[in-house]
């Protein structure tokens, strides 16, 4: 896989399709830019995507130097991308925590951007969990010896479940998440590592606005971690926004987006 260098720090990323259309696509918690591959068939043909694996993920790292992530400095990593290919315009794509890494270049350079796709992004309204593993002092700290011995985390997600005080599918994804120490590492170094990645969320929408970015976002109606009660009102405050619900909960959502899009295209093939 291709890769960027900026001082210490590797981005890598993949190339997807073969379309005119530049698109830049960013993966969620836990994952990589493999995932994107169902996204060749549904858009390959009109898009060429670089998919990114995010710092932390895949074959990317970030330098201890350059912790915590700032926007300045993704922002100076992805100029370095554009100009390798000489690419001026693109569209992004973001799903789960890679909806910050979207919103960040949105803010960062608008002026530059054609379309958003945005899936069940992170980034818009940040979570109460998130909040108290990137808050300074003891809790951080607590936080991070949950890395080391977990049996206190897995024992407040027993108590919380034998009361119904949390979904079911939120437990099932923190176990899977935090079920062996380098999982619970790359959990600790995420939250930690992009706790400067938060937005002003009224200034990406008129920024959204002034551009005039269409923007589509796509929610799972089952999805606990980014539920659309809590970031379907941004759509509505766009000028060119769509929103559109999938039956579908949120570690699959991605490749649920990507087969309704191959169905929208082999649609329109027929008509």
């Amino acid at each position: 896989m291709p890769f960027i260098l900026k001082d210490r720090s590797k981005l890598k990323y993949r190339v997807i399709g073969h379309g005119e259309k530049v698109l830049l696509a960013f993966h969620g918690y836990g994952q990589s830019s493999a995932y994107y591959q169902s996204m060749e068939q549904a858009i390959g043909n009109d898009y060429t995507l670089y998919a990114f694996d995010l710092f932390f993920h895949g074959g990317s790292t970030l330098h201890k130097n350059d912790l915590p992530l700032s926007k300045t400095y993704l922002k100076e990593f992805i100029e370095h991308f554009l100009e390798k290919y000489g690419i001026e315009r693109f569209s992004l794509m973001g799903f789960s925590m890679g909806g910050k890494f979207a919103l960040t270049l949105i803010e960062t350079m608008p002026e530059r951007i054609e379309e958003l796709f945005l899936i069940a992004p992170d980034g818009i309204k940040t979570s109460f969990w998130y909040n108290i593993a990137t808050y300074p002092g003891w809790l951080q700290q607590l936080f991070k010896r949950t890395v080391l011995k977990p049996e206190l985390f897995f024992g407040l997600l027993r108590m919380l479940d034998k009361y119904n005080m949390i979904h079911k599918s939120l437990i099932r994804f923190a176990h899977y998440q935090m079920d062996s120490t380098p999982k619970r590492l790359r959990v600790y170094r995420s939250w930690i590592g992009f706790r400067e990645l938060n937005f002003d969320i009224r200034l990406i929408v008129n920024l959204l606005n002034k551009y005039k970015v269409p923007v589509i976002m796509f929610l799972g109606e089952y999805d606990q971690i980014i539920s659309p009660k809590r970031v379907g009102v941004f759509v509505k405050a766009l000028d060119q926004g769509e929103l559109v619900i999938l039956k579908a909960g949120h570690s699959n959502l991605l490749s649920d987006v990507a087969e309704l899009l191959h169905k929208k295209r082999m649609s329109s093939k027929l008509n």
